[in-house]
């Protein structure tokens, strides 16, 4: 299983910005991104499988940027122009197959998150 360390985490004014990484044992095939707010369901915000193919979800797309680079097995979420609600704990995960949307499957690997919190 693939072990994933997240990073950059942090606390930030509406309107800026933060960069997380994660550190992954090996690369998979299909990286990304999730989070979960109190109270809510976890949901994807953007993956990008082996060949650089991104998926964002509507509320991320234009403001979230997902990128990877496989040779220091390190997956990014560039976050700018952050809103209150983007307030969650933010999950890096690794599996087999990027699905429509910002689904991962096939053996999927998960960091312990780390927080991101937005204030006005």
């Amino acid at each position: 299983q693939v072990q994933l360390v997240e990073s950059g985490g942090g606390s930030v004014q509406v309107g800026g910005s933060l960069r997380l990484s994660c550190a992954a044992s090996r690369r998979g095939s299909c990286m990304g991104w999730f989070r979960q707010a109190p109270g809510k369901e976890r949901e994807g915000v953007a993956t990008v499988d082996i060949t650089g193919r991104t998926r964002y979800s509507d509320s991320v797309k234009g403001r979230f940027t997902v990128s990877r680079d496989n040779d220091k097995n390190t997956l990014y979420l560039q976050m700018n122009s952050l809103r209150l609600e983007d307030t969650a704990m933010y999950y890096c995960a690794a599996g087999l197959f990027c699905l429509p949307g910002t689904s991962i499957a096939g053996s999927t690997s998960w960091g312990q998150g780390t927080r991101v919190t937005v204030y006005s």
